[in-house]
């Protein structure tokens, strides 16, 4: 059965209140239904057939509650007000439960925006004096004994003595010195005018005993329930004879709405919060230091992703058995990373997310690189950054809970399951809009910002710490992150980050000096400095957004402006998220240091790279030397075991040498031209084969060096010939074993030739990035919005346009027209020839039935062509799929 607002009834006069929830949506204009349809793209899926199948999904349990979700705090209060209040209420009422008798000027200010906002929303319907909550909104929202009222308000008068005697309630009317009724429901009503009477309920609670109003103040705020035992205390008994206090059940009573807005001076909460939470600046720095911070912070995050998959280049950890890295692994990757390891877990999920890591499928499976990775490689410094920023922008997993427990207090582990948080790109882009709305070069105060996201989505469910709920922690794992990324510098927004969210670019830098200001802070409007694309707010004061155009047709309501919903802030479509990654890259591109072509070589066995280096000259320096420390310089030394890994790999010592000479500022240290001629004289003067293993030499003083040395026992070595040696030992492990000793063995194959071990890349077969999780329907784009508003247009015009009804006056109550066929003939072709309008039932291929108004220009062959005012166009329909047609109305034609 349709509830009060979904039901439709006959259409009412033009100028009258609407009725119910469709007949006010119906009243609504195309870029009112628009914004509803933006702030709840569940109601667009799918699409519906007309108003009164929008108004019904408008009112189902999922969609309420979604609703309610994404509201303000000042709009929720006004939502829980209004489900205490009178059904319906008036404008007045609603406010004094806001405002209180004395009527908070701030909150009078602020309320006629969020009930324009409950409006627009489909929450709230009805004209200013006839103001109702959509039922389910009421039945989540209204004091039960199941759940209590945010409001902490109870039971009014008429539903706490529901059930009581008639004889009951006229010794309670007497006792209040109310004259007595013949009914239960006028004493009822007495006793809820004096309870509402401010001038005589004052006189009723001054004859109460002093404990009696203490036990009233207990429970004035909630919760209004309360204990007492089956002979009560003679305060309580005081109370309970006036109705102050109701019996519920046995031993238990409740404070009576009324009694309780008395008590608070008319006002439903206890602290209204009508003005969003200013946003604190704590420190102002120069926008020339922000983006040169937040560059350098861009360069390292470049840096530090492909040391990360460096390091993995021929094969990272092994997946675990549920999925992701084990602890043991991840400390690992910390540790090569010089970085802690939420920090560590941090840039493994980016470079997931980004494409750049997977796992590889193998039967022991283990995570890599993708193709995708040498292809960002190829990609200008910008560019890869871009990516990465982008990615990390729009991904719901979320490395900050690595290390945390699941629902079923199992570890959650980086790159396995359980990760993903649908809010965290809605709050990662509100987080920044945020920033973008301070001065420029202004870094907030985390616990403002933490706050303001608290007013703008209230936290639900049981009560937790400020910044203990999920979006609270998002926040701060935002603003960190975006740090580590360079989106922000020193706090601030970047110009690269401005782009990244498609922001306009912020005004010319100036040469102002740094400042610390604590106590500074925005205004209360959301969107100032932020323009009205993604920096404007929920709170009083929000530019204009996707809710803009309330709809003309609507009664007047006193409201300020449209309502913004964050979610319209996220990024665009594909397109406009391209454009943007674009040109932050354009920006950031000539902020990174130019690759150098070459470093300077020390006596110590050192190299110094004063900065980023060439991939090709540092891939091959990294082959021939090791890191010794990294930082703005990197510092690179040289080992025996670093130059017989290039000798390895196909170099030889004349390569290494004219390698060297080339890309070296200074001259070639002897002891570095020393240590690769030292070294390249002794590589493959051992020769390591398969017998199981074999040493061959061709000094036999070697060999017998080798057979003394005690360390060569575990070889299990023995001599064949003067110059070959066979060892128990696979080649591998003799080839270890032997390197450990101190020599420079080279592998050969079966025919004798040296084996040549290059490093090779392991890759994983072609992998996408992870889907992010999507936290409800897509926002539909102005496209799909448009077609959208159409065909309902239409379907309601077909449901709701008048038929003439037959005898029966069977097409008035809303079925499909039934007429036989030679009758469906008849009046299509009369319709031709007068050039009129009918109403047709219409069965589709797939039997899906439907009701439609067409204008038929032509019938022949079995088929009617017609102007469709359902689809608004012309199309042609089988007749025997026409289940029956009917006029409409003198006055529809």
């Amino acid at each position: 059965m349709r509830t009060e607002e979904q039901r439709d009834p006959d259409p009412a006069p033009a100028g009258t209140p609407p009725r119910s929830l469709a007949e006010a949506l119906r009243t609504r204009d195309d870029a009112s239904l628009s914004a509803l349809l933006r702030i709840r793209p569940d109601l667009i899926t799918p699409v519906p057939t007309d108003l009164t199948q929008l108004a019904t999904r408008a009112g189902t349990r999922a969609s309420v509650v979604r609703a309610l979700e994404r509201l303000d705090r000042f709009a929720l209060q006004t939502a829980e007000a209004l489900a205490v209040a009178s059904d319906p209420a008036t404008y007045d009422e609603l406010l004094g439960l806001m405002a209180g008798d004395d009527r908070d000027p701030a909150v009078t200010a602020a309320f006629p925006h969020a009930l324009t906002t409950l409006r627009e929303q489909a929450l709230v319907w009805g004209s200013d004096d006839r103001l109702r909550l959509v039922r389910t909104a009421r039945e989540l929202l209204a004091p039960a004994p199941q759940h209590p009222s945010p409001t902490g308000l109870g039971p009014t008068v008429a539903e706490a003595t529901a059930g009581m005697s008639p004889g009951r309630i006229q010794e309670i009317v007497a006792a209040c010195g109310l004259p007595t009724t013949h009914d239960a429901v006028s004493a009822v009503a007495s006793l809820t005018a004096l309870f509402t009477d401010r001038e005589r309920m004052p006189a009723l609670l001054d004859t109460a005993p002093p404990e009696s109003l203490e036990v009233l103040s207990r429970l004035v705020w909630g919760p209004p329930y309360g204990q007492v035992t089956a002979d009560p205390a003679r305060h309580l008994r005081w109370l309970i004879d006036r109705a102050l206090l109701l019996p519920t059940a046995p031993g238990t009573v409740v404070l009576p709405r009324e009694v309780a807005l008395h008590l608070r001076a008319g006002r439903a909460h206890r602290e209204t919060d009508p003005v969003a939470p200013a946003l604190e600046t704590a420190r102002t720095h120069r926008p020339q230091m922000v983006d040169t911070t937040a560059a350098g912070q861009a360069y390292t995050a470049l840096a530090t992703v492909e040391e990360l998959l460096k390091d993995w280049h021929e094969g990272g950890p092994s997946v675990l058995r549920a999925g992701g890295l084990s602890v043991r692994d991840l400390k690992r990757t910390a540790v090569a990373l010089d970085v802690v390891e939420p920090v560590a877990a941090f840039w493994v999920e980016l470079a997931y997310a980004a494409g750049l890591l997977a796992s590889d499928g193998e039967a022991e499976e283990r995570y890599a690189a993708t193709p995708g990775y040498d292809e960002w490689l190829e990609l200008a410094a910008g560019e890869r950054w871009a990516k990465l920023a982008s990615a990390w922008l729009a991904a719901t997993r979320t490395a900050g809970l690595v290390g945390g427990r699941d629902a079923k207090d199992r570890t959650l582990s980086a790159l396995g399951p359980g990760l993903d948080r649908s809010a965290a790109p809605e709050v990662r882009h509100r987080v920044l809009a945020l920033l973008a709305g301070l001065p420029e070069g202004s870094s907030a105060v985390q616990d403002s910002v933490i706050a303001r996201l608290h007013w703008e989505r209230p936290p639900r469910g049981p009560r937790t710490a400020v910044g203990d709920d999920l979006r609270g922690r998002l926040a701060r794992w935002t603003l960190s992150e975006a740090e580590l990324l360079g989106v922000t510098g020193r706090g601030a927004l970047s110009a690269q980050g401005r782009a990244l969210l498609g922001l306009p670019p912020a005004p010319a830098h100036d040469t102002a000096p740094e400042t610390v200001s604590g106590s500074g802070s925005i205004g209360t409007d959301a969107g100032r400095g932020a323009g009205t694309g993604a920096g404007a707010g929920t709170g009083a004061g929000a530019g204009t957004g996707a809710g803009a155009g309330a709809g003309a047709k609507l009664p007047v309501h006193r409201h300020l402006r449209p309502v913004v919903e964050p979610a319209a802030l996220l990024p665009r479509t594909p397109a406009e998220q391209a454009a943007a990654a674009a040109q932050a890259a354009r920006i950031l591109g000539p902020l990174l240091p130019e690759p150098l072509d070459h470093v300077l070589l020390q006596a110590d066995l050192t190299a110094v790279a004063p900065g980023p280096l060439e991939r090709p000259l540092a891939d091959t320096l990294g082959v021939l030397a090791d890191v010794e420390s990294k930082g703005g310089a990197t510092v690179y030394r040289f080992t025996p075991g670093s130059v017989r890994r290039a000798l390895d790999a196909g170099r030889s010592a004349s390569d290494l040498q004219a390698f060297l000479t080339a890309h070296s500022r200074t001259p070639v240290p002897q002891p570095l031209a020393y240590l690769i001629d030292d070294v390249a004289r002794r590589h493959g003067h051992l020769r390591i084969g398969a017998a199981s293993a074999y040493v061959r030499c061709d000094d036999d003083a070697v060999l017998n060096e080798i057979l003394a040395d005690k360390r060569s026992q575990g070889l299990r070595l023995r001599r064949l010939a003067p110059t070959v040696l066979a060892a128990q030992a696979d080649p591998a492990a003799l080839l270890e074993g032997l390197r450990s000793m101190g020599f420079a063995p080279a592998a050969e194959s079966a025919e004798g030739d040296v084996l040549i071990t290059r490093a090779h890349a392991h890759r994983t077969p072609p992998r996408s990035a992870p889907e992010p999780v999507p936290d409800g329907p897509p926002v539909p784009d102005a496209t799909l919005l448009g077609a959208a508003i159409r065909a309902v247009r239409a379907g309601d015009l077909a449901s709701t346009a008048p038929r003439k009804t037959d005898q029966a006056g069977l097409p008035g109550t809303g079925e499909l027209p039934r007429t036989g066929s030679a009758e469906t003939l008849a009046t299509m072709q009369a319709a031709v020839m007068t050039g009129t309008t009918v109403w047709i039932g219409y069965v589709n291929a797939e039997g899906a039935a439907s009701q439609r108004v067409i204008a038929p220009i032509r019938v022949e062959g079995g088929f009617v062509t017609a102007y469709d005012h359902t689809a608004d166009e012309v199309r042609t329909y089988p007749l025997h799929r026409v289940t029956g047609v009917a006029e409409l109305a003198d006055d529809q034609q």
